[in-house]
C-alpha cells in the first residue's frame, strides 16, 4: 500500500492505493468514506476486500478529511454533492481509473449514489454501506449526541490522531449540514431514479443513524438493478462489524461486473 497526493487544481488530496496487483480485467475498487472518516478509518476492510476478489482498489481522503487540502471555498450543504459532480470525476481521471465499482459509507454511500445519477462512463456498480436517501429523526439525534461529545468530551481528541488539523473544519462540516433545519443529504426523488448501474445497498439492522427505510427508498427510486442486504447484529458499520458477511455479499453481486457491465 502506498499513500501518494493528487494535486488538482483547486485542491490536493491523499490517496492510498490498496492493491495494484489485482486483475486489470476487473474494475477497480474506489472506497468513499463516512463523513468523518479518512484512508484509516476502513483498517483493513479494504485489503481484505481486494483480496478476496482479485481486484484493485483505490482508497483517499475526501476534500478536508485526513491528510486532503481543506476546501478552497465552504461547499454549505450541498458538498456531498460537489464531491460527486466536481471532485470524484476529476480524482478518477487525474490517477486513471477508468472503470471502477464505488464502496461507499454512510456519507461516502450517499456520494456514490450521486454520482451514479449520472451514469459515467467508468462506473460498473455501486455498493453503499449504511448510505442515506433521507434524513431521518434517529439520524439527527445520533448526530447532536456525536456533537456534544466533540464540544465536552473525547471525541475531538480522538478524531484529531486522524484529521489533524482538519479536524474542526470536518466536524462543523458535517454536523452543521446534518443539523440544519431541513436539509437532505441528497435530491433522492432527483437523483435515484437516473441511476442505472447496479446498486448493492447494505444496512447495519441496528444502525444508530438510519432505520431500514433507506434500503427501501434507494430501491424503489433506482432505475437499474438493485439488491438490498439488512444485516443482523450490525449497527451503522457493517464492514467492520460483520466484515465478512459483508466480503461474502460483495464478491457474489461484482461477479457479473466486468468490464461490459451487467
Amino acid at each position: 500500500m502506498a499513500d501518494f497526493h493528487v494535486d488538482l487544481p483547486d485542491r490536493r488530496i491523499r490517496a492510498r492505493w490498496i492493491s495494484r496487483d489485482g486483475s486489470s480485467s476487473r474494475p477497480t475498487f474506489v472506497f468513499l468514506h463516512e463523513g468523518l472518516g479518512c484512508v484509516e478509518m476502513w483498517r483493513d476492510f479494504p485489503a481484505r476486500l481486494c483480496t478476496h476478489t482479485g481486484s484493485r482498489g483505490l482508497a483517499y481522503d475526501r476534500t478536508g478529511y485526513g491528510q486532503s487540502s481543506p476546501w478552497p471555498a465552504a461547499p454549505g450543504l450541498r458538498y456531498m454533492e460537489i464531491e460527486a459532480d466536481d471532485v470524484l470525476p476529476r480524482l478518477l481521471a487525474a490517477v486513471g481509473i477508468t472503470d471502477c465499482i464505488l464502496v461507499g459509507h454512510s456519507d461516502g454511500g450517499t456520494i456514490a449514489l450521486n454520482y451514479a445519477a449520472t451514469n459515467p462512463a467508468p462506473l460498473h456498480g455501486v455498493v453503499t454501506l449504511a448510505a442515506h436517501a433521507i434524513n431521518e429523526p434517529v439520524c439527527v439525534a445520533s448526530i447532536v449526541t456525536a456533537k456534544a461529545a466533540f464540544e465536552t468530551g473525547d471525541l475531538r481528541a480522538r478524531l484529531a490522531r486522524y484529521h489533524g488539523s482538519n479536524v474542526d473544519g470536518a466536524f462543523r462540516l458535517w454536523s452543521d449540514a446534518w443539523l440544519a433545519p431541513g436539509f437532505e443529504p441528497m435530491d433522492a426523488a432527483g437523483r435515484l431514479p437516473g441511476v442505472e448501474i447496479p446498486v448493492q445497498a447494505i444496512q447495519g439492522e441496528d444502525d444508530e443513524y438510519g432505520s431500514e427505510l433507506q434500503l427501501g427508498i434507494i430501491a424503489g427510486k433506482v432505475s437499474g438493478y438493485c439488491e438490498t442486504r439488512l444485516i443482523p447484529d450490525c449497527g451503522h458499520s457493517p464492514h467492520l462489524q460483520q466484515p465478512d458477511r459483508v466480503i461474502t455479499e460483495i464478491a457474489r453481486f461484482i461477479g457479473p461486473l466486468g468490464s461490459e457491465g451487467m
